[in-house]
């Protein structure tokens, strides 16, 4: 790996870290928020809300204009807009102020996260991609933990403004990192945004986001929700139909005639959900019925991230040489087998004994899985479609989660005291059967995988003949 290519990839983490820390580490500044400018749950709510509805919306806006006018333009004018909006975050007077910043925010995370995996695919061959990946995996997992864990101790010790104000520095040092090391990509010769399919865009994921986020606050037949859903999805679906139609789309919809595209994203789509799952509905038992406090429950995942940065960039360089088939099949199933051990959690669960294990044997699974995936869903795109393909690929993952946990909490409310888990038997036999749903999902993402996929072709030892891996 060059110098410029290890600048380019600690702007590429550093960038997507800040944003992927601010869909996670305002959580518990919240009531910190409330109490300085007031306003109820739902207010509360929003604060969170905004941002990740406008992430979700206008990401594949976002990896378009990347495209479009260039990676590093975009992935310039994305982050120094948000550390701007952090600023204004910061210092909002306000709720109102600091909600309408946070979807600004959001806004300014939907140019950054697709167009930072985009310029790691314009600065590494495809020999190198899956170890460049692995290393940006390895670095978001760890930004996942420790940003909430810091922003805690921040909000106790110092301010909730200051979660925001703490983003300006990491965003200037990334602008220095683009500005000294990440290459130029050529500008389409004639850019032109599709604006009809960007606002059908829009609407679709906005609607279907807005409907799965505020689901738990309404109920699946209350008109806020059931409206905007519908919206959503004929909206979405009219952007697929035009977008097959239009000469020159956003979406390159023939990217999903690719075979380790489609199967990739499918693969996505049920093993982020099957985690999602996971993750929330673990969190909660641990509390609610194992009598963990709120700091033991979230530390309970931290062995996940220890794994994942250990061994992320390993597992990647190891499917750059050897095909990712093997990975993207054998990887979740293994996750799926750690996950189906949390069976031995109850009233009484011991975290040495019944959550350590399955969270290892989880994580290993996990580590084999996720850089390859990414990397082969972008290496199946044109490089000019890298930014695009990224989108997709991580709006995949995010409608996947906000689908799996609706749903689920649907299958399990049946079962639970007053819509919650309570220290019983009755919650046990549902957390194990959310373990059930968990485990089958990110299963199945292993075998669309081991079924699906199809190794890049490779050279033969001999240099000449290039053939097909196995």
């Amino acid at each position: 790996m060059t110098r410029r290519q290890r600048l380019t990839l600690l702007a590429a983490i550093l960038g997507s870290g800040v944003v992927a820390i601010d869909a996670s580490i305002v959580g518990v500044a919240l009531p910190a928020i409330e109490r300085d400018l007031g306003g109820g749950l739902l207010a509360q709510q929003w604060v969170l809300n905004a941002y990740v509805l406008a992430l979700a919306s206008l990401i594949l806006i976002g990896g378009s204009l990347g495209d479009i006018y260039g990676q590093r333009r975009v992935f310039a004018i994305g982050i120094a807009a948000f550390g701007a909006l952090s600023l204004a975050c910061a210092v909002a007077p306000t709720l109102e102020t600091l909600i309408a910043a946070r979807a600004f925010q959001g806004a300014a995370g939907a140019l950054v996260t697709p167009s930072s995996l985009a310029i790691i695919v314009g600065a590494f061959a495809p020999s190198e991609r899956g170890a460049a990946i692995g290393s940006w995996t390895a670095w978001g997992g760890i930004a996942a933990i420790v940003g909430p864990l810091v922003g805690g101790w921040i909000v106790d010790e110092v301010s909730w403004r200051w979660i925001f104000a703490l983003n300006v520095p990491v965003v200037l040092v990334t602008l220095v990192l683009i500005l000294a090391a990440v290459p130029s990509a050529r500008v389409r010769s004639k850019p032109h945004v599709d604006v009809l399919g960007a606002s059908l865009c829009v609407l679709g994921l906005g609607g279907a986001a807005f409907g799965l986020i505020e689901q738990p606050n309404y109920g699946w037949s209350s008109p806020a929700i059931f409206v905007p859903l519908s919206l959503g999805i004929v909206s979405f679906a009219g952007f697929i139909v035009y977008e097959r139609r239009a000469n020159q789309p956003m979406l390159e919809v023939e990217l999903f005639a690719r075979r380790n595209f489609a199967v990739g994203n499918a693969e996505t789509f049920a093993m982020y959900a099957g985690i999602a799952i996971l993750f929330f509905f673990l969190v909660i038992f641990l509390q609610q019925v194992a009598g963990y406090s709120a700091l033991e429950s979230g530390l309970a995942t931290l062995p996940v991230t220890i794994v994942l940065f250990a061994l992320s960039r390993r597992f990647g360089a190891l499917a750059d040489r050897h095909g990712p088939r093997l990975f993207m099949g054998a990887g979740p199933l293994v996750a799926g087998a750690g996950i189906l051990l949390l069976l031995r959690t109850g009233l009484h669960t011991s975290y040495l004994t019944d959550v350590l294990p399955a969270m290892l044997v989880f994580a290993v699974g996990l580590a084999m899985t996720v850089a390859p995936l990414v990397a082969t869903v972008l290496a199946d795109a044109e490089e000019r479609d890298a930014g695009i393909a990224s989108a997709i690929n991580n709006a995949v993952a995010r409608v996947a989660a906000l689908i799996g946990v609706s749903v689920v909490g649907v299958v399990v409310a049946q079962t639970l005291v007053g819509d919650t888990f309570a220290a019983n038997a009755e919650s046990v036999r549902a957390f194990h059967q959310v373990v059930l749903i968990c485990s089958a999902l990110v299963a199945a993402g292993g075998v669309v995988g081991a079924v699906g996929i199809v190794n890049p072709r490779r050279a033969s030892k001999r240099g000449r003949v290039p053939v097909a891996s196995s």
